[in-house]
């Protein structure tokens, strides 16, 4: 579908981040998956390492804004949300995400040389790819349909995704070997612990935050200055920027929504609105250092240091805080969809 554009294969990681919202509700898992795959390939076709890195980490966030969403869900179980409605007004600011990334992607794909494939696709050949490609793409089906439906939790619809894709790739794609599997992992084991140990070491600082009251003070603060709709969001905003780079999504959502959504809904910000909001702005955190999770996943499937990958990274960080900025003053796009939905 997007091949053939320059920086073809770039696009293709930013698409394949933004289908794969359907599989994982983990921004993580969404950097794990796709990184796995297409970092190798796109460092043999050339694209610089931090780049590639950079990129797939940068479309990794897209995950948990385009619904089903995570972060949405604990955000409307703790508000008393419509998760339905949440998950509405998630989808243009996620494509949005995309869109802008793909752009940038071909602006630097003008200047470094990046080419995609030599001919645009055919329809025969994007038919036949769909076929090749339905068993996979069946996966997202039977997780989501298995969750909603109640035959098994979240937690075991990654057990059942796993055998499921163990089946695939050895009896019919056959690109997996039964002697693969311990290299398999081992390595999914390392990634994890590595993870595990920064949403840990995160943990711990959200809690000392929270017993000393920073949030209550910061919230405190913010009351007392009076600030319009456009002033309240902003420095809200520029708060949960700097507490994502800290602070994991989950624990940050827990800690200042119950802080932040009443000074917003006082300057008369939708409930709905301002979770597509936090939402949006968090994960942003999971690309910027030092708890940039998603980082950590790319760097170690292109084995890179972050350091290395410090100058394509921020131009994108830049992008997607243009995003936020996007869907922070423009309600109408945030609510077009669960207007029509209402």
């Amino acid at each position: 579908m997007v091949g053939h554009f320059t920086s073809g294969l770039a696009m293709v990681a930013v698409a394949a981040c933004m289908f794969f919202a359907a599989v994982s509700g983990s921004a993580i898992a969404d950097a794990a998956a796709i990184g796995g795959l297409l970092i190798p390939v796109m460092i043999a076709n050339r694209y610089h390492p931090p780049f590639t890195a950079s990129l797939v980490a940068a479309a990794g966030t897209i995950r948990p804004i385009i619904p089903p969403s995570i972060p949405m869900v604990i955000y409307g179980a703790m508000t008393n949300t419509s998760i339905a409605m949440l998950f509405a007004g998630g989808f243009l600011p996620g494509v949005l995400m995309g869109l802008s990334l793909m752009a940038y992607s071909y602006y630097v794909g003008k200047q470094r040389g990046y080419r995609g494939r030599e001919k645009r696709a055919s329809l025969a050949e994007m038919t036949r790819g769909f076929m090749n490609a339905l068993l996979a793409m069946l996966m997202p089906i039977i997780i989501s349909g298995g969750i909603i439906s109640g035959i098994f939790t979240p937690t075991e619809s990654g057990v059942v995704a796993v055998i499921y894709a163990l089946v695939l790739g050895i009896f019919v794609y056959r690109e997996l070997a039964w002697r693969d599997i311990p290299r398999i992992f081992y390595e999914s084991g390392l990634l994890t612990g590595k993870i595990l140990f920064i949403l840990g070491t995160a943990s711990i600082f959200s809690w000392i935050l929270a017993v000393q009251g920073i949030p209550q003070l910061v919230a405190s603060g913010l009351g007392d200055l009076r600030l319009g709709w456009i002033g309240m969001l902003l420095v809200i905003n520029l708060i949960l920027l700097i507490v994502g780079t800290f602070i994991d999504t989950i624990s940050a959502l827990v800690i200042f929504t119950p802080l932040l959504l009443p000074l917003a809904t006082s300057v008369g910000i939708d409930p709905i609105h301002f979770g597509v909001i936090l939402s949006v702005n968090l994960t942003i955190g999971m690309i910027t250092p030092p708890v940039g999770v998603c980082l950590f996943v790319t760097t170690a499937i292109a084995k890179l240091t972050i350091r290395e990958m410090m100058r394509d990274l921020t131009p994108m960080i830049l992008v997607l805080i243009a995003v936020l900025a996007i869907t922070t003053y423009w309600a109408g796009m945030v609510m077009f969809i669960p207007n029509l939905l209402k």
